[in-house]
């Protein structure tokens, strides 16, 4: 039976009782009421009439006709009273001595006979008085007999309830806290890690499925446990991995500066076992080792000025397999709060070496790619200023100011060009991205466009350009002005590198999802190794390579115009056997 049950059941048992107890004293009280209310309107009101019709007589005898009056209309209401065996009968012999004494006092009798006549009147009288005396008597034990009787059964009842009360409270909240305390010790044990201890299931009730759910949850808890150790292991073996898998040296230090974790980077650059490092204070290592000695300068500073210390500190030069690196030392401090004392407090620290060599590196060819632009700048510009005088003077042939014009016409593109490129570069470096006006676009116009472009530098360098396009090319999804851009750069550098008297191939097809178009050129080639830094932003290849000049720029930004319109852009080429640039753009929909 279910607990919910069982309580309901006892606490409708408790009020069945109730009911009863309440209901049967109801019904005593109301019967011996209405027994009391009889007695009082039928034998006591029959008494009063009697002492009514005696103080008649008593006055019968001294004025009769006063009297009897009084004496008849008791005896009349006597006899709408009747309620006793007998008293019928002795009121009718009332009412007919009554009526004999009318007689006697109406013929003018002596008063002998009448008072003969009334003593027998009086002598009726008490009789009817002693006979409803009598049973008003019998009546009131009998109410009070039945009254004991209530009284007991109501008190056999309230007993009875009282034991049955008591057995409710007894048993209902021991077997409803009865399964609390084995569920309680279950807890306790499971909170000391113990999940054997499951509680017995003895019923089918709220408690029986309460103790399988409870049994079911321990057999989980003790699963999940098992699972979250080895998951801790995994992730405390993956940290250590991590930590170990960093590029960058790493020391952690307690809040007295103690070492508690080096990574092999950080070993291999104090060149020193962990052994020596782990466990033993900073300082005292320090000693032996100047590299660990200029790390720990900055963290000697006042707290206040640590975080400028440690930003003006120097790179660190540190020689590995005969290069020298560069690396940078960053400090982090490490807080954990305290729930005891309700703050955050200083735990330790991470030293951090940071490679920046490419960093370094990358600077140094900013600084090559300016000096490199600064003579790019500088010989067109001479070249210029040359011609500019030559052409000032007048006695110059018609011919030669035409040829001098052109070379300043070129020269000037050229620095238009350089100027161009370097303000993408700087437009893509602050964030402004790059602007895109995409929409359905023939190729075959683009081509077309490029090719006109670019065939006066075909003629000067007496190459030829064959156009090979599919006939059914669909149209792309692509921005006309930077996809011709990135065509006509391309279409460039296979001008600048391809030897005179020799063939430019431009194909266009469908590949996939895609148009996929290709400059190919006879020149030097490209070894496989710098297929991806020629796109890389200020590439100079070595001039053994086959390239010579040009400010490593134009590459990639269109690498950038074609990544940004969904396409791809990359080189095919070997050194001797000539490039071919690809790059591929989406189809248009519909």
């Amino acid at each position: 039976m279910n607990l919910k049950t069982l309580i309901t059941l006892g606490f409708l048992a408790m009020l069945a009782l109730l009911l009863a107890i309440g209901g049967y004293a109801y019904y005593t009280v109301h019967r011996l009421d209405r027994s009391s209310r009889n007695v009082l309107q039928e034998n006591f009101y029959s008494v009063e009439l009697g002492q009514q019709m005696l103080r008649a007589l008593d006055q019968m005898e001294a004025a009769p006709a006063a009297g009897l009056p009084r004496f008849r209309q008791s005896l009349t209401r006597e006899a709408g009273n009747i309620t006793e065996a007998g008293e019928r009968e002795l009121v009718d012999s009332l009412t007919q001595n009554q009526a004999d004494f009318q007689r006697l006092l109406d013929a003018d009798v002596p008063a002998g006979e009448r008072a003969t006549k009334l003593g027998l009147l009086r002598a009726q009288t008490y009789r009817m008085v002693g006979l409803n005396t009598a049973a008003l008597t019998r009546k009131n034990e009998l109410a009070n007999r039945q009254a004991t009787q209530a009284g007991r059964y109501l008190l056999a009842f309230v007993v009875v309830s009282l034991l049955l009360g008591l057995m409710f409270v007894l048993s209902v909240p021991e077997a409803a806290v009865g399964p609390l305390r084995k569920l309680t010790q279950s807890l306790e044990h499971a909170t000391e890690n113990d999940f054997t201890s499951t509680i017995p299931v003895e019923s089918t009730n709220e408690y029986g499925r309460v103790a399988v759910a409870f049994n079911r949850m321990l057999v989980q808890l003790q699963d999940y446990r098992s699972s979250t150790m080895a998951e801790l292991l995994t992730e405390r073996n993956r940290a250590a991995s991590i930590v170990s898998s960093l590029d960058e040296g790493l020391l952690v230090l307690d809040e007295t500066r103690r070492i508690i974790l080096a990574n092999p980077v950080a070993c291999a650059l104090l060149g020193l076992p962990v052994a020596k490092l782990v466990g033993h204070p900073a300082a005292e290592v320090a000693r032996e080792n100047d590299l660990l000695r200029e790390m720990l300068q900055p963290l000697e500073q006042d707290p206040s000025r640590r975080e400028q210390a440690v930003a003006d500190a120097p790179l660190l030069r540190i020689a590995q397999q005969g290069d020298e690196a560069f690396y940078r030392l960053a400090v982090q401090e490490l807080v954990s709060f305290n729930q005891a004392r309700g703050r955050n407090e200083f735990v330790g620290q991470i030293l951090t070496l940071r490679n920046v060599s490419d960093f370094k590196k990358l600077d140094q060819v900013k600084s090559n790619f300016l000096a490199t632009v600064s003579h790019e700048f500088k010989t067109p510009l001479s070249s210029i200023h040359f011609n500019t005088k030559l052409l000032q003077d007048e006695r110059l042939p018609a011919e030669e100011r035409q040829r001098v014009t052109g070379d300043i016409r070129r020269e000037t593109q050229r620095l238009q060009r350089m100027v161009a490129e370097l303000l993408d570069v700087a437009r893509l470096d602050a964030g402004a991205g790059i602007q895109l006006d995409v929409q359905p676009t023939s190729l075959a116009e683009v081509v077309g466009y490029a090719a006109a472009t670019v065939q006066p530098q075909l003629d000067d360098r007496r190459l030829r350009l064959d156009v090979q396009l599919a006939s059914d090319l669909p149209a792309a999804r692509a921005d006309v002005e930077k996809t011709t851009w990135v065509l006509i750069n391309l279409l460039a550098n296979a001008i600048r590198y391809s030897p005179p008297g020799e063939t430019l191939t431009v194909r266009a097809a469908v590949a996939g999802r895609f148009v996929q178009v290709s400059v190919q050129d006879h020149g030097p080639g490209i070894a496989a190794e710098h297929h991806e830094k020629i796109f890389q932003r200020f590439a100079q290849l070595p001039d053994k390579a086959g390239y010579r000049g040009g400010s490593g720029l134009g590459l990639s930004i269109a690498r950038e115009f074609i990544t940004t319109q969904g396409g791809r852009l990359w080189v095919d080429s070997e050194l001797g056997s000539g490039s071919t640039f690809h790059f591929t753009l989406p189809l248009a929909e519909g």
